[in-house]
């Protein structure tokens, strides 16, 4: 197992009882090996002291998992494990048990440590307690090629560890990803249902605003012409109210189709002009109303059919207003461009009003902000008791 950046102790694997049960069936092996073969360990002192240490050996394995967490630990058991295992070796004089306690040490140590300074000493040190052993078992001239012959399986050790321990970290990594991955579907499940309630949200405003600037603000024209038709009805002027009931005729068909085409979607553009448009609107609103307008507009550049939706409907609602509430005796309507900006403004002169006192279910000046806001232009109401009403609606060209 390789070290943290910050140099801790990582842990020698997630699932270490299949490691510990099997050290701890070869140490117990070799502990009876060696008193069937090594009659010297059947005698008392000799046999209890031989006992507590495989017994110690085998316990300090099994706390392996603990230990790791704590460098100054890990360093110690390395060095406890060592004077154990060099003790049982030497009790043992046996080849096997020798050979069974130091390479099972080395492979934790590269599995603690692994390929870094710490693992290299940790290696050199059981290494050299390895050669002791075996000098102290055949000597100085036998041991020489028994010391040899131990480095093919000593590389052969580390590089299994090695492999295994990247391995475990792959797989490790792998489920971490997985559970980032899952945990990331969870968020962006989250995250949909969000976008789906919003884009609700917007949908029903975006619907309100139709219905209202079809509908609702339709309708408003057509009462106010039928109300003026009345009027003219009962002083006599047959022909003016004739004229009157065409053009309410013509607006209620007018607003049937924008109605239809708002319902499907689908609504057929007839921006192409937008100062016919507006000419249509001042014209309708004149007849209702019988309240003069004067109508200015600079040549505007090409603009898109949502920009001229949101000053057809502004204009429109604004003309509505004036109708209803303003009582006044003239309107001016002026499209102007001034600094990469388009400035249409809807002024009456009016009785004006507080600007703190509008209604909250006044929703056409509500429907001209957020149609405004969509094409990133902003709304200007200027108004005083007495001294009338001023709309100006300003779009970045």
């Amino acid at each position: 197992m390789k070290n943290t950046p910050s140099n801790k102790i990582t842990q020698v694997d997630r699932d270490p009882r299949l490691f510990m049960w099997i050290l701890t069936f070869v140490v117990s092996a070799m502990y009876v090996v060696t008193l069937r073969n090594v009659p010297a360990v059947l005698e008392t002192r000799t046999l209890v002291f031989f006992t507590v240490l495989t017994i110690t050996h085998i316990l300090l394995h099994w706390q392996l998992e603990k230990i790791s967490t704590n460098e100054t630990w890990a360093l110690w058991y390395i060095v406890i494990q060592g004077a154990i295992a060099l003790a049982m070796s030497l009790i043992g004089s046996n080849i096997g048990i020798i050979l069974a306690l130091f390479m099972g040490l080395l492979g934790e140590a590269v599995g603690l440590f692994g390929l870094t300074r710490r693992g290299v000493l940790a290696t050199v040190f059981y290494l050299i307690l390895l050669a002791i052993s075996l000098v102290q078992l055949s000597g100085w001239v036998s041991s020489g090629a028994m010391i040899l012959s131990t480095l093919p399986m000593t590389i052969f050790v580390i590089i299994y560890v090695t492999l295994y321990m990247r391995q475990t970290d792959a797989r490790e990594q792998a489920e971490k990803l997985a559970k980032e991955l899952e945990d990331a579907n969870h968020q962006l499940s989250e995250y949909a249902a969000q976008v789906e309630d919003l884009t609700i949200a917007n949908e029903r405003q975006r619907m309100a605003r139709e219905l209202h600037d079809t509908l609702s603000q339709g309708l408003a024209g057509i009462i106010l012409q039928l109300e003026a038709t009345e009027a003219h009805l009962d002083n006599q002027r047959i022909e003016k109210a004739q004229t009157i009931v065409t053009n309410a005729m013509t607006q209620a068909r007018a607003t049937l189709a924008d109605a239809r085409n708002a319902i499907d979607d689908l609504r057929q553009s007839s921006l192409d002009d937008l100062d016919a448009e507006l000419r249509l609107e001042i014209s309708r609103f004149t007849d209702a109303t019988g309240i003069p307008c004067n109508y200015h507009a600079d040549r505007t550049p090409s603009l898109l059919d949502s920009v001229k939706e949101a000053i057809i409907r502004a204009v429109g609602e604004a003309l509505t207003n004036v109708a209803r509430h303003a009582l006044a005796s003239e309107v001016v309507v002026n499209l102007s461009l001034a600094d990469d900006r388009l400035l249409v403004s809807v002024q009456d002169d009016g009785q004006g009003f507080d600007l703190q006192t509008i209604p909250t279910g006044h929703y056409g000046i509500l429907g001209i902000r957020e149609r405004v806001r969509l094409i990133n232009g902003t709304v200007n109401i200027q108004s005083e008791a007495g001294k009338g009403t001023k709309l100006e609606v300003s779009i970045p060209l």
